[in-house]
């Protein structure tokens, strides 16, 4: 027998699922945005994941060429699998052609997570983006490879978008039985939709003789029907009766319902954050306030809205950086956010007093991001620069998105994998430097964040810009018959460039502003000097704290701190 070939399928280690709720995903469809774009995001909350750009080139593979699968959790083996013929480039969560898949774990009933090896979620989604060139064909190989190979990872749901479609899957396993049980439903035009470790699906129209808007997995065939908007395992409904989940009507039948059940838990960590997304974007929203706080768990949220305008990348950039400002849960206005108003917790989220159970809000933007993005998909762009990805590492609130073309052919030294670790700074490593500016600025946020986001702004306001006037060129060049590949990848690491030398210089300029608690005087971009030493600062701002915190600390201790006269 011929020597099978060993290809390594290697890929980034994220934290398990049990260390903290994790991702946020926004989803929207190409009426739904200004520019006729695709978009999907993804926000990959770890404590452990560093931010870096992945990448895994395509090309042609030899006959009995093997996959080694590693959880994508843990970095442990799992299986082999054949390669196929042909796969394409991927970078992060995108690949050449513009298709796009991200993801939140839901986690669900645990008894159905398998142990036995299998292939996992992260790798499934490497696995379609190598293998598919669109939403349907990336759905057709996710239901193909867990029925061959089987599904050892709790519940997930995934984004799913390419340059005319938008997707969203949620699948859980069946326990030690192979494979796993699924829905996909199509976004309508017009709509948007979002996900944050809760299963979202949960009434769905089945199948019939009359209609191919909704097909089981026995119709496979069938899903690039254009009139399909539905697809679902053929067991969804079959599987939870054998095991004692449902007993109604099937067409009373509800995924989440069914497969991951809603909880005080659930609607606060995680459906809480997709109901400050529709807030954002619908007026109507505010009555889903008492569901996402956990207190009335009947009153669930639609799995889609149709927003009260049409959504630019910039919007959808600032709907990623969410504190719950201006409602109930606002980060930044309990004690919790210290004198400074930092929208931040440290973990553990939970907490007792008295014997009282309590919790910190669980927000889009939060400290432990390794990495986000905004993931635009073009329909009349060519396919080298069909998907661009706006790429920003850490907290998303204080990161800066870049520009990344998914067609490029190689990636910057700053996002480049191996340029620094969890456990190893890197002096040219974006994820330290961002990661230093933020922590920083965590002693001082409600000053510090201003200089922040000023700067964000700024870059982003500029590559908005300059993405535009670029794909024009783009367009020229294709038509003239020219190869792009090189043109977009100096583009994407000229943007990185800029912003690792921007953000350079604002480190410098906060540690000099705001040194030893103080703030530095400024007038006209200049730190005020004094007029008779150079160098010399004129005295510094000394702001005092608010007047709640004056009050805290008497309480604390005013007995010891009390003024004696």
């Amino acid at each position: 027998m011929k020597k099978l070939r060993l290809s390594i399928f290697i890929l980034a280690i994220t934290a398990f699922f049990s260390q903290s709720f994790a991702c946020t995903s926004i989803l929207v469809t190409r009426k739904a945005s200004k520019n006729g774009s695709t978009m999907i995001t993804y926000a990959a909350d770890s404590h452990t994941r560093y931010g870096d750009l992945y990448y895994l080139p395509g090309g042609v593979h030899k006959p009995g060429e093997m996959i080694q699968i590693f959880d994508y959790g843990d970095g442990r083996p799992l299986i082999q699998i054949p390669q196929v013929e042909r796969t394409f480039t991927i970078i992060r969560n995108a690949n050449e052609v513009g298709l796009g898949i991200t993801e939140t774990t839901f986690g669900g009933r645990a008894e159905l997570e398998s142990k036995t090896p299998a292939i996992d979620y992260g790798s499934l989604i490497r696995l379609a983006l190598q293998r598919a060139s669109n939403a349907r064909e990336a759905i057709k190989v996710i239901a193909e490879l867990t029925e061959t190979y089987g599904y050892c990872s709790s519940g997930e749901s995934f984004s799913i978008a390419d340059d005319k479609e938008v997707w969203i899957m949620e699948i859980i396993g069946k326990g030690e039985e192979k494979g796993a049980v699924w829905v996909a439903m199509k976004i309508p035009e017009g709509y948007i939709s979002a996900h944050a470790n809760h299963a979202r699906i949960t009434t769905f129209p089945l199948q019939t003789m009359k209609s191919y808007k909704s097909i089981s997995s026995k119709s496979l065939k069938n899903i690039f029907r254009p009139e399909v908007e539905v697809v679902y395992s053929h067991d969804v409904i079959t599987f939870a009766r054998k095991k004692g989940y449902f007993n109604g009507k099937d067409e009373e039948f509800s995924f989440s319902d069914t497969y991951a059940p809603i909880n005080f838990s659930a609607a606060r960590g995680c459906e809480s954050r997709v109901w400050s997304i529709f807030r954002r974007c619908n007026s109507q929203m505010q009555q889903y306030e008492d569901y996402a706080m956990g207190l009335n768990l009947q009153n669930r949220m639609p799995l889609w809205i149709k927003p009260d305008k049409q959504l630019s990348v910039q919007d959808v950039m600032e709907l990623m950086r969410d504190h719950f400002q201006g409602t109930k849960m606002d980060m930044t206005q309990d004690l919790g956010a210290g004198p400074f108003k930092c929208p931040y917790r440290w973990r553990p989220m939970d907490f007792k007093v008295g014997g009282q159970e309590y919790v910190h809000e669980r927000a889009i933007s939060t400290q432990q991001t390794g990495f986000s993005m905004v993931i635009e998909s073009r329909e009349h762009m060519p396919k080298e620069a069909k998907g661009l990805m706006w790429f920003g590492v850490d907290d998303t609130y204080s990161t800066v998105y870049m520009p990344i073309y998914t067609g490029l052919q190689e990636v910057s030294e700053h996002l480049r994998e191996g340029n620094g670790a969890m456990i190893e700074y890197s002096e040219t490593s974006m994820f330290w430097l961002f990661n230093f500016v933020t922590n920083f600025a965590y002693t001082r946020y409600s000053d510090m964040i201003k200089d922040i986001r000023k700067e964000q702004k700024h870059l982003e306001d500029s590559f908005v810009s300059q993405a535009n006037a670029f794909d024009k060129q783009i367009l020229s060049l294709s038509q003239q018959g020219k190869d792009i590949k090189e043109a977009i990848t100096s583009f994407s690491n000229e943007k990185v460039k800029t912003t690792f030398n921007a953000w350079t210089k604002l480190k410098h300029y906060l540690l000099v502003k705001y040194i030893d608690g103080n703030i530095k005087k400024e007038k006209d971009g200049k730190f005020l000097e004094s007029p008779y030493r150079k160098g010399q600062c004129v005295m510094p701002d000394q702001p005092q704290y608010p007047a709640k915190w004056y009050k805290v600390i008497v309480k604390d201790n005013g007995e010891v701190l009390k003024v004696v006269k």
